[in-house]
Order: structure tokens, then C-alpha cells, then sequence
């Protein structure tokens, strides 16, 4: 089991300067499971990951939707 302030690092290197990708999201579910459901920072990183996931979601629409323009 990964300390919180490993857990926490392991998400900023996940999160920072990369391409998310459906690994990126796997990666970080593994390293929520390390936490405590109690944890605040759980509940953070959780929330945050939710924020992610809708800002992908929103960013592939966007993409689509000019693809459909250009062609």
C-alpha cells in the first residue's frame, strides 16, 4: 500500500504535461484503491478525476464536431 504523499506525486507524474489516455485513467483508479475510502484525499483525487474524465469527454466532442465542419 502506497502512502497518501505517494499516492499524491504518482498523480501529479500522471497528470502533468502528458496525453490522457484511457491507460492514464486505469493508472489512476490503481492509485486511488491505494487510499482509504475516508481519506480526504481520496475524495480529491476522486472529484478531480471526475473533472478529467468531463474535460476529455468534452474535448473529444469538440473534435468531432469539427471534424463533421471540415469534411
Amino acid at each position: 500500500m502506497l502512502t497518501e504523499q505517494e499516492v499524491s506525486r504518482s498523480w501529479q507524474r500522471l497528470f502533468t504535461g502528458g496525453e490522457v489516455t484511457k491507460e492514464t485513467f486505469t493508472k489512476a483508479e490503481a492509485l486511488l484503491e491505494e487510499l482509504r475510502t475516508e481519506s480526504p484525499l481520496y475524495h480529491r483525487l476522486t472529484a478531480e478525476l471526475v473533472e478529467i474524465r468531463k474535460m476529455k469527454s468534452d474535448e473529444n466532442k469538440q473534435k468531432k464536431k469539427r471534424a463533421k465542419v471540415e469534411a
